[in-house]
Parts: C-alpha cells; structure tokens; sequence
C-alpha cells in the first residue's frame, strides 16, 4: 500500500509477524518477501525494513484512537498497541522508539519487550 504523501509503500497486514522482540522485528523486516504476509508485489528479501519513528508516527491521527490512524485507514489486523521503530532512543542502550496506535502516543521501550511489526519499504 503506498503513501501518497511520502511515497513509502507499507505492508497492508498491521500483525503479520505477531509481538516480536526489537531484534527479531528487524530481521523479520529485512527478509520479508512477496509470497509472505499477503504480499505478492514482487518485492523481495531486503526491500522491506522496520520503519523510523517519524515514518512510523506520520500514519497517525491524534483525532481518533482504538486505532489511532485516520477513518478508513487500508490497515487490516491493527493492534491497538505499541509498534517498534528502528530509531534507537539516545541514553541507555537498548531503549527503542515505538508508537503506540491506541492513542496516538510516542514513547520507548527496552529492545527486551515485544511489540508489534509494521514493516515498511521505499517507494519505487
């Protein structure tokens, strides 16, 4: 599905790959390919990555929640939860960006817990 106001194509199914760990989410992302996920572009392993936290939080709509994301959204399986980024927070190691689509909130989390995977790649 791709965004006409960045021009990233992200994956349309929002749990594809479940909670991971921040470590598993990204290697879920970088060998993710059309066959898996519903996906049948012709994309292939190392296309698709974990989304920074400014890609990431520009899909939100701070107006709704239970998801966050705008009316209509073409998202399947949302998770009214946290969804990793892959911008590590300055500070202690470990500490990762997430976007929690509930609320629409920015926050952090150890790479030790799981969260959600909304893999995404750039446009063509």
């Amino acid at each position: 599905m791709t965004d006409n106001l960045t021009g990233l194509i992200w994956l349309r199914n929002a749990n594809c790959f479940a909670m991971r760990l921040w470590t598993t989410a990204l290697d879920d992302c970088d060998t993710l390919a059309s066959g898996s996920c519903g996906l049948s572009d012709g994309s292939g392993a190392g296309q698709w990555r974990l989304p920074g936290r400014n890609e990431l939080a520009s899909l939100l709509d701070l107006s709704q929640a239970n998801p966050a994301l705008p009316s209509g959204h073409p998202f399947t399986s949302v998770q009214n939860s946290y969804y990793w980024s892959s911008t590590s927070r300055s500070g202690p190691p470990g500490n990762i960006w997430c976007v929690d689509f509930n609320v629409g909130g920015i926050g952090y989390g150890a790479d030790a817990y799981s969260a959600y995977v909304l893999p995404v790649r750039d446009g063509q």
